[in-house]
């Protein structure tokens, strides 16, 4: 794993033309941007994994 400090409006590039930018620190919360090409997805792990999971199993896990 990687691990860096940053500070508000530095950039990381990641590859692929992804590209986070830090937006904002205040105490424990942290904004990042993200900015990559239209055909990359970039989701939140948490809805990453449902994604993966309805994609495996077929069915939705909500209805909202």
């Amino acid at each position: 794993m990687l691990v860096l400090s940053r500070k508000t409006g530095q950039r990381i590039a990641v590859g692929n033309g992804l590209t986070i930018t830090v937006l904002e620190v205040h105490k424990n919360r942290v904004r990042l941007g993200f900015d990559g090409p239209q055909d990359l997805a970039i989701h939140r792990e948490e809805l990453a994994l449902q994604i993966e999971w309805e994609e495996h199993a077929g069915t939705p896990v909500c209805c909202h």
